[in-house]
């Protein structure tokens, strides 16, 4: 199938065609025609399968077809980072369209809430919004909902996550009863259909990938404890030196620092993305990583979902995540688009039971890399059944560069 069997507007098709968007994912294949028929949409698929241009595109084939002088689409998200991302992908598809967006996301200075404010009193047909600066926006008394015809909700597992419901329900309350409503998560939870019940009409149901990565990446992982994991990251990312981008995942800002600083030092072209840096700091570092001028970045989970970075070689766990899901969206930050990728991930003792979780869930063991590991190199038909057995076999501790443990500075 192509993009040419959805017959979407030509000026559309002028935008994919200089983007270089040949063929749908399934992801798309299946949503756009339930779109642009007018039902109500519950997408589920892993990260980095094209969930945006799924709702995006026919959203605007709609929107150019039928202009709206006022906010006619509003897209929900839980982060800054997938706001912006959003935004350029519909600067992208509508580039040959009169359709204009409105980011609105906080961080920012005075002056970008008075162009917000601009955008919303206006009428900017697209919206794409976080929900907390939307409804500071909404207190102020200027914004106008009753010409929506769309209603977009955007990684909604991570905004559960998040604690937006309330604010979300608040929003929800405003808008028209007669719209389009589209939830799009990469996971499928019962609090997430739970939610979706309050939200969706009859909803047509979507189901791709479920809780599984890529096929083509590769992972691994290391027994490590934790004085060890820098001098093992110097070793593999020395190793590595051919690999133009890398992401480092740690589990705290204050690991994301230190890990960052240690590797700085040691000469590595490396820099921190976390939640406690201003907001252009944020997006010149995510730039400069995007276009190739910055190889490493190590970041907490903000970067795990919704960002769209491509051509990232390997992912590193320097710690494992709590969450299994959360595993597979910070690994699928690489292999994306039928892409290769490498994904490595460090396990001290305490965490070999997330380990478990996540093989159980992946329905897959993940090969040991630690040279002399009883099971390391033993195929996979003759690997331990998942048992306590399995479980004792996990990695064996890395052994320190020249005998000597190494820790954070």
């Amino acid at each position: 199938m192509k993009f040419t069997d959805f017959n979407l507007h030509p000026s559309l098709m002028d935008g994919l065609n200089a983007m270089s968007f040949k063929e749908p994912t399934p992801i798309q294949t299946q949503t756009i025609p339930l779109i642009m028929d007018g039902h109500d949409v519950l997408g589920c698929a892993q990260t980095g399968t094209g969930k945006t241009a799924a709702f995006l595109l026919p959203i605007l084939h709609s929107l150019t077809v039928n202009p709206s002088e006022k906010i006619a689409t509003l897209i929900i998200v839980p982060t800054r980072e997938l706001a912006v991302q959003i935004d350029q992908q519909l600067e992208g598809f509508s580039y040959f369209t009169p359709i204009s967006a409105i980011a609105v996301y906080g961080g920012r200075d005075g002056q970008s809430l008075d162009l917000e404010k601009k955008a919303l009193k206006g009428g900017a047909p697209i919206v794409v919004a976080t929900p907390g600066r939307l409804i500071a926006h909404i207190d102020m008394g200027y914004v106008n909902f009753d010409s929506l015809r769309y209603l977009v909700l955007d990684e909604a597992d991570r905004m559960l996550d998040m604690g937006f419901a309330p604010d979300i329900m608040k929003i929800v309350n405003m808008l028209p009863k007669k719209r389009q409503t589209l939830l799009f998560s990469a996971t499928m939870p019962a609090p997430i259909r739970k939610f979706s019940q309050q939200l969706l009409n009859n909803p047509k149901e979507v189901s791709i990938s479920i809780s599984k990565p890529a096929e083509k990446i590769i992972q691994s992982m290391y027994g490590v404890e934790d004085e060890q994991k820098p001098a093992l990251a110097e070793q593999i990312l020395s190793g590595f030196k051919e690999m133009e981008k890398i992401l480092i995942f740690a589990g705290t800002k204050i690991k994301v620092r230190q890990v960052s600083d240690r590797l700085l030092k040691a000469g590595f072209d490396v820099a921190a993305i976390h939640s406690d840096l201003d907001q252009s700091e944020r997006e010149d570092r995510l730039s400069a990583f995007r276009n190739g001028k910055l190889k490493i970045v190590v970041a907490t989970d903000v970067l795990s979902r919704g960002i769209d970075i491509k051509g990232i070689d390997l992912v590193i766990n320097y710690d494992v995540p709590g969450d299994p899901e959360d595993y597979v969206h910070r690994i699928g930050r690489t292999g994306r688009a039928e892409a290769e990728g490498m994904a490595i991930t460090f396990v001290n003792y305490k965490d070999r039971p997330k380990i478990y979780a996540i093989e159980k869930m992946m329905g897959r063991e993940i090969p040991i890399a630690n040279k002399g590991a009883s099971s390391a190199n033993q195929s996979s038909e003759n690997r331990p059944e998942r048992s306590d057995q399995r479980r004792k076999s996990y990695p064996p501790k890395h052994k320190p560069l020249n005998g000597k443990k190494k820790k954070l500075e």
